[in-house]
């Protein structure tokens, strides 16, 4: 069985990299153990480590050592070239392959980048070496400053190659093509490729394209007067801060590199007023030629704006920093975050490898990680973009998680605030606020906003709300979101972030209410750990259920348990395991038992039984022999709220486990509430779980 694939290419900067990061993803959604591997790395001149692996194995979070990710420098393989061992490059190349090959799942092998002696060379190099590794390979090529023909020409001649060598090249990758030209390429690799062989075309890309700020700095040896913290910011276009500044202003486009000379205080301070204002892009960094720095008085306010971008002073001339800047050819480093998930976000929009991975891989993991989790929600989610109201607008964490979740495709988002100052809140943090993609209301003003207070007042009149008590109420975005979801015109919410759980669940239980045949809402965690996925509940409603009220919190548990794909064993947890114990708390565990097997005779429950029984597999065997669920339980139900909460935190924070939710259980509509301590990363995936239940009310 086929373990490793190899990314191959035939010449420098071809941008495999966005391959390279887009297949990791996608193969760690498909199985549990993912490594990487680089034959041949380029000598590092700085670090003195690959930029390729140190970024694959930081951001995936690989657990790898770096020097088992590859087998030689450049330097290393020509010496050993020279002196006529050949055999033994292989032979090294092999061995450190198949070390990985027995300790992951899948390993994905990166090539070499062109950046040696010789095109030729390195070419067959990559082909010999995929060959003796017996990997299919993947075969990208760069799209810029040629014609279809030269484009089509290469493909087709490298294609050729690794044929003649009875390599299978499983895909072809135009890269870096105009938006324009996609199609026009596609075609031209479906003319001289089988069927057999995926084809796709990926656009350039400016993004990845412009260097970050950092690496200007390293090119041009600058000294960073401020923003040292901001070295990462990508930049756009870049332009020389030569007119005045009424002319100059009108040329700043969306990260916008500023160079001028130190001497223009007024371009300096312009560029920065125009960072902060709402009416104008904001800039990635400025760049100051000649050796020039600003007066005190000037470095003083810039010391004092609320915000800041880069300062560099450089020693060049204008002219010169300007070509060189222009000349940088940007990378992808481990502290590129943006370039990663712009990297990532375009890779999911163009490329489709999953049925190839399917074809490639064909196995069946034992366990299910956290990313094959995670990868398995985002395809689930997009399956039928819903549409979800987040009504904490302003809040960081929100807005940074909806920009990233509308970019990725993934569901429509309506955020609730004053627009200005969400707007606001977008060029502080950075952000690109796209209000096609994004719709933001304000309640108040909304065209909506009367029709939803007659609403309210007709559901809440026989409690004596009248209409100003209804206005009023509806003027809150808990409740307005609530009502967007109560008529139809969003699937589900999301809320928590800034507001209590009480305020985010009341108006639903008002309006929304709970299923038929549902008396208590309930939450589950999806609590992912490293090798297996566990759903905790309840761990965030109800303090002390009774024996009826815990049998159905686990009836609601294991049914959301089937939604997403994981099969319920049902533990019901107490300080005993089965009939050893005595007392009140263990009993009332031990009725609930009784009624869901009454209940739901078709669900697999072992309870009362003690945590380590329930998931050790050896502990469980010694307790309770004749379990089906001991041992081996994916649904845990905690005798109380206090118990719950504090399991769900110590195992997230003593494992690493990933905690998803708290999801809701048992509304007539989904309506989840965050914890005001959660993070983007937890924003993110409630929003998805959100949109996947969502599904399930069509």
């Amino acid at each position: 069985m086929n373990k490793g694939i190899y990314i191959a290419t035939l010449e420098p900067n071809s941008g495999k990299s966005i391959i390279s990061l887009g297949l990791m993803r996608t193969l760690l959604g498909k199985t549990a153990k993912v490594g990487y591997f680089r034959p041949i790395i380029d000598d590092s001149k700085s670090t003195g480590k690959d930029n390729h692996i140190s970024t694959v194995l930081s951001f995936f979070d690989i657990k790898l050592d770096y020097g088992d990710a590859y087998a030689f420098t450049s330097s290393q393989l020509i010496k050993k070239r020279n002196k006529g061992k050949s055999g033994e490059i292989l032979d090294t190349i092999i061995t450190k392959y198949k070390n990985l090959e027995d300790r992951f799942d899948f390993v994905l092998v990166e090539g070499s980048d062109f950046t040696g002696e010789g095109s030729v060379f390195e070419f067959d190099t990559n082909v010999l070496i995929a060959k003796n590794l017996g990997l299919p390979v993947i075969l990208v090529g760069s799209g810029v400053n040629k014609t279809e023909d030269e484009l089509m020409g290469s493909l087709q001649i490298a294609y050729t190659s690794f044929l003649e060598r009875d390599v299978s090249v499983l895909a072809v990758v135009a890269n870096k093509v105009q938006e324009e030209n996609l199609m026009v390429a596609k075609n031209g690799l479906s003319n001289f490729l089988p069927d057999s062989v995926e084809v796709f075309a990926i656009p350039y890309t400016e993004k990845l394209a412009h260097p970050t700020i950092k690496e200007i700095v390293e090119e041009l040896d600058g000294e960073v007067l401020f923003g040292a913290e901001f070295l990462d910011n990508q930049t756009g276009n870049f332009g020389v801060g030569a007119m005045q500044l009424r002319n100059y202003l009108t040329h700043l486009k969306q990260d916008s590199l500023v160079i001028t000379p130190g001497d223009r205080a007024d371009i300096i301070l312009g560029a920065l007023q125009a960072n902060i204002s709402t009416n104008y892009p904001r800039i990635s960094g400025i760049i100051l030629t000649g050796g020039l720095k600003p007066e005190e008085p000037i470095l003083q306010l810039i010391q004092g704006l609320s915000q800041i971008v880069p300062i560099v002073s450089v020693n060049d001339g204008t002219f010169s920093v300007t070509n060189r800047v222009g000349n940088i050819k940007s990378k992808i480093y481990a502290s590129s975050k943006p370039k990663i998930e712009t990297s990532l976000t375009v890779f999911s929009k163009e490329v489709s490898f999953d049925k190839l991975i399917e074809r490639l891989i064909n196995l069946k993991p034992k366990g299910i990680t956290p990313r094959m989790f995670q990868y398995g929600l985002m395809k689930r989610a997009r399956t039928a973009k819903k549409h979800i109201v987040m009504p904490e607008g302003t809040d960081d964490r929100i807005l940074t998680a909806a920009i990233q979740l509308v970019e990725l495709d993934i569901v429509q988002i309506t955020l609730l605030g004053e627009i200005e100052k969400v707007k606001e809140k977008a060029v502080q943090l950075g952000l690109v606020l796209d209000l096609e993609k994004i719709t933001v209301i304000n309640p108040v003003q909304s065209e909506q906003f009367d029709d939803y207070v007659e609403t309210f007042y007709e559901l809440r009149k026989h409690k004596n709300v009248n209409r100003d008590i209804a206005r009023d109420w509806m003027a809150d975005v808990s409740y307005y979101g609530t009502m967007m979801i109560y008529k139809g015109h969003a699937d589900g919410m999301v809320s928590g972030a800034a507001h209590t759980t009480q305020h985010t669940i009341r108006p639903a239980l008002q309006f929304i209410k709970t299923k038929p045949g549902v008396s208590v809402v309930s939450s589950v965690f999806f609590m992912c750990l490293e090798d297996r996925v566990s759903v905790f509940g309840d761990c965030a409603i109800n303090p002390n259920p009774s024996a009826t009220e815990l049998a159905e919190i686990a009836i609601s548990s294991a049914e959301s348990s089937l939604a997403f794909g994981i099969e319920p064993k049902i533990a019901m947890l107490s300080y005993s395991s089965g009939t050893s114990g005595k007392g009140a708390d263990v009993d009332r565990v031990r009725e609930a038992t009784e009624i869901v097997k009454k209940e739901r005779p078709d669900l697999k429950i072992e309870g009362p039984i003690q945590y380590d029984a329930a998931v050790d597999a050896a502990i469980g065997k010694s307790k309770l022999p004749d379990s089906e669920v001991a041992g081996q339980a994916s649904v845990l139900i905690f005798p109380d709220l206090n118990t719950g909460n504090n399991t769900y935190k110590a195992v997230q924070r003593e494992t690493g486990a990933l905690a998803i939710g708290p999801m809701l259980q048992g509304l007539n509509k989904p309506v989840n509430d965050l914890s005001r301590g959660c993070t983007i990363e937890d924003v993110f995936n409630t929003v998805i779980i959100t949109a996947i239940q969502a599904q399930g009310f069509n």
